[in-house]
């Protein structure tokens, strides 16, 4: 897995699929948003939607 550089959103490609930034395999922690309108930890971290987060990007 590799997490993007910008949204820090989790995915397998080389771009992230969301908002077109590079991705890197230097990443820790993971977080899981299933319901970000619910999530207080969303709105602070500004996730709109739903799915695995890294916590850390370098």
């Amino acid at each position: 897995m590799k997490a993007c550089t910008h949204c820090s959103l989790l995915t397998e490609k080389e771009q992230c699929p969301e908002c077109k930034n590079p991705t890197s395999s230097n990443w820790s922690g993971l977080l899981i948003i299933t319901n970000p309108d619910e999530s207080e930890v969303a709105r602070e971290l500004g996730i709109k939607k739903a799915g695995e987060y890294a916590l850390r990007v370098r």
